[in-house]
């Protein structure tokens, strides 16, 4: 499968890079350039690409917001993020984008990325975005919103279901699963505010944890209780923060 590539990036040497890359990789016809939002919009409307390689930081319209643009067109090509920061990756994904690769990239990463595009065909890409939208909907319920790790340069969407806890080092923050740990793009303060109504609760100022995920709760102290996750991570929590999730299981 040949992929038809739209590079949209507002810095000229971010596209050489890029362009150059692509050219040494199989089965990628390059059919354009773009250097902001609506010219990116008006070559796609044009060329029809399989894949748009797309910044966020541009000028009059950013990257989100051409992709949000794209709903409700006839044909939705992939889009993979490329940028500079990483914050923004939940937006990202919320919004559609096939993979989120951070500059600068590496061949290979960018190989994966392309690889992962070949694997989705226009319709099942259509459907992505449209499972995407869903994850993203409030209506849809707490129990499907969806956090973003990060693991060296790939970016994963969990379930909220899935994590047992995080756990913060400074400006770290750690996502726990029962395999895997991963690295948070947002504040520990965020997603508090994001998951609480999830079955998340603070037991510490640096971890929060899953309260489905609880598997026992022994005294330490009058003051103190050992929270025993199923994954058999242990954290330590004071009475009155151990009581919320007492409360939330019921005990």
């Amino acid at each position: 499968m040949t992929l038809k590539t739209l590079i949209v990036d507002d810095e000229p040497l971010a596209r050489k890079v890029l362009r150059e890359e692509l050219e040494s990789i199989a089965d990628v016809e390059i059919v354009g350039e773009a250097d902001d939002g609506p010219t990116a919009l008006a070559r796609i409307a044009k060329d029809q690409p399989d894949l748009v390689l797309l910044d966020l930081q541009m000028p009059v319209m950013g990257g989100l917001d051409v992709v949000r643009s794209l709903k409700g067109g006839a044909r939705v090509p992939a889009i993979v993020i490329v940028t500079a920061y990483d914050q923004f990756a939940l937006q990202a994904f919320e919004a559609g984008a096939v993979d989120y690769l951070l500059k600068p990239v590496g061949h290979v990463r960018l190989a994966e990325a392309l690889e992962r595009v070949k694997r989705l065909s226009g319709r099942e890409t259509v459907d992505r975005l449209a499972k995407l939208q869903d994850i993203a909907d409030p209506a849809a319920g707490p129990r499907k919103r969806r956090i973003v790790g990060r693991a060296g340069q790939e970016f994963f969407l969990l379930n909220a279901d899935e994590i047992h806890a995080f756990q913060a080092e400074g400006d770290l923050v750690r996502i726990i699963t029962a395999n895997r740990t991963y690295e948070a793009t947002q504040t520990l303060k965020t997603l508090e505010e994001r998951l609480h109504d999830c079955g998340f609760r603070r037991i510490h100022r640096n971890a929060m944890v899953n309260v489905d995920h609880v598997r026992k709760m022994s005294a330490l102290s009058s003051q103190r209780w050992l929270i025993t996750l199923a994954n058999g991570q242990e954290f330590v929590a004071s009475k009155r923060q151990a009581r919320s999730v007492r409360e939330l299981l019921h005990w």
